[in-house]
């Protein structure tokens, strides 16, 4: 690895197809970009490599011209340019598929994207066009779905689909395939390959490493908003990038047998038609998980964790309150301030909206689920909350200005580490955590899975639902599978494999009846 600054390419040399040259961009709390440079060459996929709060987005960002940057140089094909919006950008043929979603819950998933769009397209050639780069890449999505019936790995989906669908020149990929599954991946792949080889300059961001080393040609490693170096990452291992990118090596986690314990969650037979002409119903599904274990549940998105997840935590109350047992207490039926009354503590995938609130402080938003934080009158315990918020900051190592900053003024790595922080404080009996660490660095994604672990060994029952095998793998006792709103019967970690969890995604695990699944479980 090198740190290197590039200068104005010379007459003579190939003209990259972008470089940027001493981009700076400060806000009041932190100088989230510190003279960054770096130069991408047409057809190379290149990545940008950092943890959370590195100011990777932020760099994006400023090159598809939603954020304007204090200082620096943009030049595309040589040229100096100014990117003033994301429309200029996209006249310029650069392209991004943002980590958090910029889209309209009320419009279609083709409504969305014709947003985005010539305006001399019509919205019928516009939905033709999502449905034929749907079918091309492997990315199923209905055009006339409303986005707010869409999981978060579908709306994913629709994302990578307007970012491909002008055939950029540049093509800014921000956490791409964060809720895809194995398959689906490589799929993805080899459409960067082949859009590399057509002379699309790509911009990688991920910080899942074994991905990077397989597809990217270049990569620019930050840190706290400055460059510290470049490298092929074709030639390095995970633990050297890792050692560049957060200076160490994340810890290696041990899944110790534990001493599992009495069922905490039972569901049983838990049948719910879908809410919305476009849900999935969930059909049947019966499961336990016990203390002192982490039961993962891994899917394509868009099967039924969504539905699950709603009846498990409360937010949908329609199941018959036998159906979902916390304890001994049927909870079906019971709100979810009830069941947290009952130990049971829960991690949304979306960290902003429902996991907290946007423009409030990390001190405020610990209000959604600790309620023991207001008083009697209704007076809040700021004196608590500021201390609550300092030490869940401080424990999980979030990057933050403190117990009152705003919650979106955080990267999306270190909102999830606080989130999933807020519920592991509160000392949960069972916890459910779905995408623990979706977007978030190595390290923090050790730290994460470390806590989890250890939340477990202390005698907590945890179920996980996760897009991230590798992820499930690493930190669960028991694997199931969901597919088309069905459960697959449990298998051990020790017993299951990558190749047949990947196949039972598409529904086909052995036929077993109810009674033996539940048996199984």
């Amino acid at each position: 690895m090198n740190a290197q600054t590039p200068t104005p390419t010379t007459a003579g040399a190939a003209v990259p197809r972008l470089q940027l040259i001493g981009i700076t961009k400060r806000y009041p709390s932190v100088v989230a970009n510190n003279k960054v440079s770096l130069s991408v060459r047409a057809g190379e996929i290149h990545a940008v490599l950092g943890e959370n709060g590195a100011g990777k987005s932020t760099l994006m960002k400023i090159i598809y011209g939603s954020v304007k940057p204090d200082e620096g140089q943009i030049l595309v094909d040589g040229k100096p340019v100014q990117v003033r919006n994301p429309q200029e950008a996209r006249q310029l043929g650069i392209s991004m598929v943002f980590q958090h979603f910029s889209l309209f819950d009320t419009l279609t998933v083709a409504e969305n994207v014709w947003l985005g769009q010539d305006k001399q397209l019509s919205l019928a050639e516009v939905t033709a066009r999502i449905s034929t780069i749907a079918s091309e890449y492997g990315l199923e999505v209905d055009p006339q779905r409303p986005v707010h019936t869409l999981s978060v790995g579908e709306m994913q989906r629709v994302e990578i689909i307007r970012g491909l669908l002008t055939r950029p020149r540049v093509l800014i990929l921000d956490e791409p395939t964060s809720v895809l599954t194995p398959q689906a991946v490589e799929k993805l792949f080899v459409v960067l390959r082949k859009l590399a080889a057509e002379g699309c300059s790509i911009l990688y961001i991920s910080h899942k490493l074994h991905e990077i080393r397989a597809l990217c040609t270049a990569c620019t490693v930050l840190r706290a908003g400055q460059v510290t170096g470049e490298c092929n990452p074709a030639v390095e291992s995970n633990a050297s990038l890792s050692r560049m990118m957060i200076g160490a090596e994340p810890p290696q986690l041990e899944l110790r047998p534990s001493q599992v314990g009495a069922a905490v969650l039972r569901v049983q037979q838990l049948r719910l038609p879908r809410q919305d002409q476009f849900g999935v119903d969930i059909d049947g599904i019966s499961m336990q998980v016990r203390a002192g274990e982490v039961v993962g549940i891994a899917g394509v998105s868009g099967n039924g964790q969504k539905e699950l997840l709603y009846a498990l935590s409360g937010e949908d109350m329609r199941a018959a309150p036998e159906m979902v047992m916390i304890g001994s207490t049927p909870a079906g039926r019971l709100a979810p301030g009830r069941r947290r009354a009952l130990g049971l503590h829960f991690v949304p995938e979306e960290r902003l909206g429902r996991g907290a609130v946007p423009s409030m402080g990390l001190a405020h938003n610990l209000i959604l689920t600790r309620k023991e934080m207001v008083g009697p009158a209704g007076w809040l315990r700021m004196g608590q909350l500021d201390d609550m918020a300092r030490s869940i900051i401080s424990r999980f190592g979030v990057k933050a200005g403190g117990p009152h900053s705003a919650a979106q003024s955080l990267s999306g790595g270190n909102l999830q580490k606080f989130i999933v922080g807020r519920e592991i404080d509160a000392k949960p009996s069972l916890l459910i955590v779905s995408q623990p660490t979706w977007g978030v660095d190595v390290g923090a994604a050790a730290q994460i899975r470390g806590a989890i672990l250890a939340l477990r060994d202390a005698g907590c029952a945890v179920l996980v639902v996760s897009e991230e095998l590798d992820e499930l793998f690493e930190i669960s006792d028991r694997l199931h599978v969901i597919a088309h709103g069905r459960l697959s019967p449990s298998v051990s970690r020790a017993e299951a494999n990558v190749a047949q969890i990947g196949e039972w995604m598409s529904g086909l695990w052995p036929a077993v009846n109810a009674e033996a699944a539940h048996a199984q479980a």
